[in-house]
């Protein structure tokens, strides 16, 4: 007995030793690929679709109404940089900085007093700096396509400016006023969708779109063109938000 177990035992060291390396590697299997945590950087460009709810102002509380407020801003490219954390396959951070360039705006209103209604017609220009600290849900990958929702906090600087309200005063004369530029910081919030495009193991590209709350903002007094003003009167813009489309590139240094 003990010289067939030592035979048995010598055949298999033998067949052992006859299994090319390559071999041996294909009979046991890799193991699962981790996506580990590291750092990236990420910049993104974009347009911002950007509306506001109401326009204010101290006269209006001289006025039996205001109707018809039309507030439009045209579209707006948008500019930023960041660099992010991932933690782990679902979850990574950025804090990004972005530049919002210059939206103009039109609007108008029937301004209804004693005397009758008055037209009002509005122009101006506003532009942002933003800073965002976000946070992404990765929902997994599909042939290096990953799907992902997110949410951002953080501050924005808004400023108004080259703002002017030409309309009809209740003699019938031309009324035309001027607002110097202002800044004013706010809280400001977002929320993100968007898809991820694998093109290298360390290239991501990114196509998403972000809805962005900014608050409120406001323009310098509003002054009469021949300089007279009789109250402190900025015009103010109530609840701004955004439509951002953007499209981006993440490096991955991982």
């Amino acid at each position: 007995m003990s010289k067939l177990r030592t035979i048995a035992l010598a055949a298999c060291a033998t067949v052992v030793t006859a299994i090319p390396a390559a071999e041996a590697a294909d009979i046991i299997p890799p193991p699962p690929q981790i996506v580990v945590r590291g750092w990236y950087l990420r910049g993104d460009i974009g347009y911002a679709n950007q509306l506001v709810d109401s326009l204010d102002n101290a006269l209006y509380a001289t006025a039996i109404s205001v109707d018809n407020q039309f507030k439009e801003f045209t579209g707006a490219p948008i500019l930023d940089f960041g660099i992010g954390y991932r933690w782990n396959r679902w979850l990574r951070f950025d804090v990004t900085g972005e530049y919002r360039s210059k939206a103009e705006f039109n609007g108008a209103d029937i301004y209804t007093v004693a005397a009758g209604d008055f037209p009002d017609t509005y122009f101006g220009k506003k532009s942002e700096w933003l800073a965002l600290a976000n946070m992404y849900v990765d929902l997994g990958t599909w042939h290096g396509i990953t799907p992902f929702v997110g949410g951002g906090v953080g501050a924005v600087n808004i400023r108004l400016g080259a703002f002017s309200d030409i309309g009809v005063g209740t003699t019938g004369d031309p009324a035309i006023a001027y607002a110097g530029a202002h800044d004013q910081w706010n809280f400001a919030w977002a929320l993100y969708a968007g898809l991820g495009f694998d093109v290298t193991d360390a290239v991501t590209l990114e196509l998403a779109y972000r809805y962005l709350d900014l608050g409120d903002a406001k323009t310098g007094d509003l002054v009469a063109y021949d300089g007279t003003n009789t109250v402190d009167n900025p015009m103010e813009f109530k609840n701004i938000t955004s439509h951002d489309v953007r499209m981006g590139l993440r490096y991955n240094f991982w």
